[in-house]
């Protein structure tokens, strides 16, 4: 207990750096699968090469991925660029199949009667495909923003993890307990984040909330 009052402030900048590295690829990831999930509902021969490159991509190593991506990007090491964008093809590669299952999952019908009373391609996409697909594209952004959480420890390999940087310094030093302070944190900090989706998905969903009350039968 002692190590943990003489380091909250070290503690709590890893926490932040962490957060930072898990929680921006998944915005990323989301703000680029959206639009590719889309062009392949638009033409369906592109969905299932998409989705298995995305599968290709997630099979790849990640601590081999943090290592190559200074030399592709021209960025240094230790650049926390190098977690951002491995985790955002990480991001992509997971939340494609979700986003092109969720658009796929709207009724023929509702787009239907949307086109019937006006709807451009965009406006439709943003009031009634994306309302709807919704609870299909969170539970893959639950899944991913967990495994990124999870993720960012690695980058802890070549000096950049958040919390990873805890678990380095307690098996250097052979002391126990910044590793379980590092542990205990990403599983509250994985446990928050999917909280916070959950309740996010509530908001954007208030339809799913409403419960149909059965007729009453008159004797």
């Amino acid at each position: 207990m002692s190590w943990i009052a003489d380091n909250l402030g070290l503690i709590w900048e890893q926490l932040r750096e962490h957060l930072y590295l898990a929680i921006l690829p998944v915005v990323l990831g989301l703000l680029i699968s959206v639009p590719l999930g889309y062009v392949a509902t638009r033409f369906s021969w592109l969905a299932n090469p998409l989705i298995a490159f995305g599968g290709v991509l997630y099979s790849l190593p990640s601590i081999a991925l943090f290592i190559v991506l200074p030399a592709i990007l021209g960025t240094k090491v230790l650049s926390t660029v190098n977690i951002v964008v491995a985790l955002t093809i990480y991001t992509v590669s997971l939340l494609i199949r979700n986003v092109i299952d969720g658009l796929r999952s709207v009724p023929v019908e509702v787009r239907q009667s949307a086109d019937a009373v006006g709807y451009g391609p965009m406006h439709r996409l943003f009031a009634v495909d994306l309302p709807i697909a919704v609870p299909v594209i969170f539970a893959g952004l639950r899944v991913v923003t967990v495994a990124n959480i999870s993720m960012v420890s690695v980058g802890a390999v070549i000096g950049i993890g958040g919390l990873g940087e805890l678990f380095t310094q307690g098996f250097q030093k052979d002391f126990l307990t910044p590793v379980v302070v590092g542990v205990v944190l990403s599983l509250l900090l994985a446990l928050l984040a999917d909280l916070v989706l959950v309740g996010l998905q509530r908001v954007l969903t208030p339809w799913a909330r409403v419960v149909s009350t059965p007729p009453v039968e008159v004797a």
